[in-house]
């Protein structure tokens, strides 16, 4: 029978380029002094945290679980926006091919970069390699994900229970879901908040 896993889904902190509405999937921005200052220290202790290869996700898992063996899971990236990223809304409201996409409902394949549905059967197929190490492998007892926006998204839509559309997938820079796994399946049970205006150390918001 297959084991049930809990996990913490968690959006990196914010970043400058977050403040300013840029799109950064695959950009490798910092947390930068702010965004690192933000957050506090979560409430579990655990020996390991999985991260994405950019730098804002291991910062932010620096600062919620110090100690922890930071593991790095290709495929869990953010979405790649090609030649949109580092670029705002008001930057490209009269670039065609920027208003082309977002008519498209942001669907069809970013200039040089992916479509929605490229990126999200990335991450979920990422996500289900991973849940399977999980299982063969000595537990601990909560596996904390620290990854990004839109990784969220794309887990919830596909996995998610209750279902959630798409966008109701993404937390706030510095938050995330608490998760068990069970039946491939994420079942939800709350959000999670580690930012210190929220003044939680990681709590549970039902």
């Amino acid at each position: 029978m297959e084991q049930k896993i809990e996990i913490w889904l968690i959006r990196h902190g914010k970043t400058p380029e977050n403040e300013q509405h840029r799109y950064i999937g695959w950009l490798d921005s910092s947390l930068g002094s702010a965004g690192k200052a933000e957050l506090i220290r979560a409430s579990e202790t655990v020996s390991k945290v999985w991260v994405t290869n950019r730098r804002r996700t291991q910062e932010t898992a620096q600062i919620l679980f110090p100690g922890a063996k930071q593991i790095l899971v290709p495929g869990l990236e953010e979405m790649n926006f090609g030649s949109f990223e580092g670029k705002n809304f008001e930057e490209m409201q009269n670039d065609s091919a920027y208003r082309s996409w977002v008519e498209s409902g942001c669907l069809d394949a970013c200039p040089g970069g992916e479509s929605k549905a490229v990126f999200c059967s990335r991450v979920c197929s990422a996500f289900l390699e991973l849940t399977q190490g999980w299982q063969q492998k000595e537990p601990q007892a909560v596996y904390p994900v620290v990854a990004h926006g839109g990784t969220q998204m794309a887990l919830l839509e596909q996995f998610g229970e209750p279902k959630r559309s798409y966008y109701e997938g993404q937390t706030q820079a510095g938050d995330g879901w608490k998760l068990v796994w069970e039946n491939e399946r994420l079942w939800i049970k709350g959000q999670l908040s580690f930012r210190r205006q929220q003044e939680k150390r990681g709590k549970i918001e039902k």
